[in-house]
């Protein structure tokens, strides 16, 4: 493995012809100036907008890359200083400047900040959906990255190959953990990924130095394998052009990853709020003697612009801008009620991204489960029915930390890198954010990717990737939406402890978009993992720790072509004295507390949705209503059943509504501590007692 070599290089002689339309170049930089004047001097003041950023300073070098993305597979993320980036990739101003502006249509039809951009761009390189997290892009565009190779070499899709995944960020988010992140997955992987960074010395007010010794990520990698370092001045159109240049073809060329860094001036605040108290008078001065717009403007002379040519450039640019404020201002702000649409999937597909808008139909399928052979556990049943989407649906893979060769820590994945291969079913490294942020970009480009994360409570370093993707579809409206199935064991096993017995599913619940799916037993397993592989939104699929391998949780296969469609509870028991709505591994336990009063145990299935008609119906019926789950009792899921129930059956009830869970307390270890902890048949019986002669 060679190892990379950083690159700063004094600027050659100007080439009079670098590959680059010079003219369109100094359009679209003139373009986004008076945006950001209109924004700065007008919009803002009138509180016509209320976020904005300028890109000044960071403009010409974004719209020289722009015009280098030119292949249809490309795919560029950035962040909130991105807008040059946009306008050159094709976005049109009144686009850019409405949503800013907060009105209908545009980026999200007035649901996200206007600096959070997303483009599905139908006839070249998409702008992927930013994030408001500072470096959330990174492992996103690490995933499309690795998308580009899949179609390549798996799917064997030529149309593949020469693009790439380009992401922008500041030299303040080269400290987070997305950006290491990706730049681990990138090198190991060798993807065709550029690292695009823009140094303007400044995270806010935090000088560079505080996010990277010495204040320079690319003489800190220079020596990291993999990896092409490339860095100069972003302002000096010449040396710009050539780096830009040299740094997209050697990605290009299937080399591997290359980081650029360019050193640019931000020549306003880090937003228009920020007054740059921190910066000395000096500094500011030196930053405006940077500017990259006259250097551009005396590069164009050089080529033989005139001054007239030059003014009659910035002038149609005004011009743009000024009909683009007239169209903006005319749009409405959105139907108010419209706000709740397009939080999951609801028969209008989305313009980009998931398996459904590449052509996939699901095969076959029915809801009626036809049993066939002898009881198997939910370990077998998850594995069986992985593989048979696998060998189904070529845009499916699998993929979480020691899954491969081990067959993951449960075994559930056992055997199927051998009979898959390690394109589509491997080990990642230990990163949970850039499992799920790399799943993101995979959906993003129209593959259905299966992440896990190997226990629950190793989801928190990747939350902010959940969130982002669970909310993609309704802060787009509808533009793009990023479908997987995350796969994640949860719950006690013979012991407890704080680290891997988590459960803790109200946290998913309560991340908009997300389906939330937690089995019992093996026939559920089966019916609603297949349901979630041939879906189109993101879902949390549980997998019970103690119910993997559980005598009781075993059940016939129920057959190939069985579905089990979210939101659909199913009575376990029946009666008419209680209702015990429950799920996961307390469902037994409520069937044997309850084994000989007259009950409906409502096993849930999912949790997103749950069944609410159900519960309410048999509550109505009972008069009596118990809740029973492992996770905490505080802000726990039953406590919303309660809240449902008390809203819309309080009048039908004999008795107060109850719960039976763990106490606010992590999972203890020693198995008497748990056996005290976890809600037991004896105690879940003592308050089915208590309510029936309530």
């Amino acid at each position: 493995m060679a190892e990379a070599k950083a690159k700063s290089r004094p600027a050659k002689a100007a080439d009079p012809d670098p590959g680059f339309d010079w003219r369109r170049i100094a359009y679209f930089v003139h373009l986004s100036r008076a945006l950001d004047t209109l924004e700065e001097t007008e919009l803002v003041p009138q509180r016509k907008i209320l976020y904005q950023f300028s890109a000044r300073g960071h403009d010409m070098a974004q719209v020289m890359l722009g015009s280098l993305l030119t292949h249809r597979r490309d795919a560029a993320c950035g962040y909130y200083r991105s807008r040059p980036l946009l306008l050159a990739l094709g976005v049109p101003p009144v686009e850019a400047l409405g949503s800013n502006m907060g009105r209908a249509g545009g980026y999200s039809d007035g649901r996200d900040i206007g600096v959070v951009f997303n483009y599905p761009n139908p006839n070249g390189c998409p702008a992927l959906p930013m994030c408001g997290g500072v470096g959330a892009q990174y492992t996103p565009t690490a995933g499309w990255a690795q998308a580009i190779t899949y179609h390549r070499d798996v799917l064997g899709d030529e149309g593949y190959r020469g693009a790439i995944a380009v992401v922008l960020g500041g030299d303040a988010s080269c400290a987070t953990n997305g950006f290491w992140s990706a730049l681990t997955i990138a090198t190991t992987q060798q993807l065709p990924m550029l690292f695009y960074v823009e140094d303007n010395q400044y995270g806010i007010s935090v000088p560079s130095t505080y996010q990277t010794p010495g204040g320079d990520i690319a003489a800190n990698l220079s020596s990291f394998n993999n990896l092409e370092i490339l860095s100069g001045d972003g302002t000096d159109p010449v040396e710009a052009a050539r780096l830009l240049t040299e740094a997209v073809a050697y990605v290009r060329g299937g080399k591997g990853p290359a980081l650029l860094r360019l050193t640019v001036p931000r020549l306003e605040g880090h937003s228009f709020q920020d007054t740059q108290t921190y910066k000395s008078e000096d500094f500011v001065r030196s930053e405006w003697a940077r500017d990259p717009l006259p250097k551009l403007k005396a590069h164009l002379v050089g080529l033989g612009l005139d001054e007239a040519e030059w003014g009659s450039i910035a002038a149609d640019a005004e011009a743009a801008v000024a009909a683009a404020r007239e169209e903006a201002e005319a749009r409405p702000v959105a139907a108010p009620e419209s706000v709740t649409s397009h939080v999951f999937y609801d028969g209008e597909m989305q313009a980009f991204g998931g398996q459904w808008t590449r052509g996939y139909g699901a095969p076959r399928s029915t809801e009626t489960p036809r049993p066939e052979g002898q009881r198997i556990n939910m370990v077998t049943a998850i594995r069986r029915t992985l593989e048979q989407e696998l060998e189904a649906n070529p845009r499916m893979l699998l993929f979480g930390e020691d899954i491969g060769p081990k067959g993951g820590v449960h075994a559930v994945t056992l055997g199927l890198q051998d009979k898959f291969g390690i394109a589509r079913v491997f080990d990642t490294s230990l990163s949970e954010e850039g499992i799920i942020g790399r799943a993101v970009g995979m959906a993003l480009a129209g593959l259905m990717p299966v992440p896990e994360i190997q226990f629950r409570k190793y989801a928190e370093p990747a939350l902010e990737q959940i969130n982002d993707c669970g909310t993609m579809r309704w802060r787009t409206n509808n533009r793009f939406a990023a479908p997987m199935v995350l796969r994640m064991p949860v719950g006690f096993f013979k012991c407890g402890d704080p680290w891997h017995s988590q459960t803790n599913e109200v946290q998913f619940v309560h991340n908009p978009g997300w389906l939330v799916a937690a089995p019992s037993n093996a026939e559920d397993a089966v019916g609603l993992l297949r349901s979630a592989l041939r879906g189109n939104d993101p879902i949390v699929f549980f997998e019970h720790r103690a119910m993997l391998d559980d005598v009781w949780a075993r059940r016939p296969w129920p057959g190939d072509d069985y579905v089990l469609p979210f939101g659909r509870a199913k009575k376990t028991r029946e009666g008419d004295a209680i209702t015990i709505v429950t799920w996961g591994a307390m469902v037994p336990r409520c069937e044997a507390a309850a084994k000989d009063v007259s009950a409906d145990v409502i096993d849930l299935r999912t949790l997103m949705p749950w069944d609410k008609e159900m519960v309410l119906e048999s509550v109505r019926r009972t008069r009596r209503c118990l809740i029973v789950h492992e996770d905490l009792r505080t802000g726990g899921f039953g406590a919303e059943i309660a809240a449902v129930v008390a809203d819309e059956a309080f009048l039908d009830l004999d008795a107060p509504v109850a719960r039976v869970t763990m106490p606010d307390i992590p999972s203890p270890h020693n198995p008497t501590l748990l056996d005290w902890a976890v809600p037991s048949v004896a105690v879940i019986r003592a308050k089915i007692d208590e309510l029936v002669g309530f």
